[in-house]
């Protein structure tokens, strides 16, 4: 039965990617499959992508490196 839990939590992050990006249709795909495993997929979750993160902001809690002058 481990091997199912860790499928459906699999299944869990991989729909929370969909949905982040807005692929409704791989959100509906996984839902399916986790219908057929048994799981009531997640209803009234923000499935809207967020802003985006510029690439160029580091992530919180880190610093920039300072540029070096020879």
């Amino acid at each position: 039965m481990a091997s199912e839990d860790t499928m459906v939590a699999a299944l869990l992050r991989e729909r929370e990617g969909y949905a982040q990006l807005g692929l409704h249709d791989r959100v509906a795909e996984v839902d399916e499959q986790l219908r057929l495993r048994g799981v009531k997929p997640p209803v009234g979750e923000k499935t809207n992508p967020t802003k985006p993160s510029s690439r160029s902001t580091p992530p919180k809690g880190r610093r920039t490196r300072s540029t070096e002058t020879a």
